[in-house]
């Protein structure tokens, strides 16, 4: 087990929690992929999600709830993209985004804009018996690109490829 395990029962929770206070998540990174094909099969070290960021305010809110909310200082970190977590194992990789009103959704700054659709975070999966919202499996394989892949990114692209029938990308 790695030193920062976010096991299935913490993600449902954490996600529970959210939902609790009327925040629509999106399951994203390898738990997504996990959620798709809805067994674990790796571990992981947190929980990507994906919310919009006018829930801003019920997601801070149920975090502290949770205790989930020290701020994690992560090389990259956005105000669009960081990590907060309770001084144990939960992490929580957030990614806020903003609905464009026309179906296209917003990630990033002005000046590097991250354009994808409401379709890609209409994933279905499930998490510790949970029915969870998560990325699309397209979705999920593209946003497992562009970066230098680690052995649990190529572990994600092979189980999505698998299952779904998807073409491994060419830095595969």
């Amino acid at each position: 087990m790695t030193k920062y395990a976010m096991p299935a029962e913490a993600a449902r929770g954490l996600i529970a929690a959210l939902q609790g206070r009327g925040v629509a998540v999106c399951v994203g990174g390898g738990w997504a992929v996990d959620a798709l094909v809805g067994k674990q099969t790796r571990e992981h070290s947190d929980l990507d999600i994906w919310v919009d960021a006018v829930e801003f305010e019920g997601l801070v809110a149920a975090f502290a709830d949770e205790g989930v909310d020290r701020l994690y200082p992560w090389p990259g970190d956005r105000p669009w993209n960081f990590v907060v977590h309770d001084g144990g194992s939960r992490r929580v990789d957030l990614h806020l985004y903003e609905s464009l009103g026309d179906g296209r959704l917003h990630d990033g700054s002005v000046g590097t804009p991250v354009l994808f659709s409401r379709e890609d975070l209409s994933g279905v999966g499930a998490i510790a018996g949970v029915s969870v919202r998560c990325e699309h499996p397209a979705f999920a394989l593209r946003n497992h690109t562009g970066y230098e892949l680690r052995e649990k990114d190529r572990h994600d692209v092979a189980v999505l490829c698998e299952r779904f029938g998807l073409q491994a990308p060419e830095d595969y």
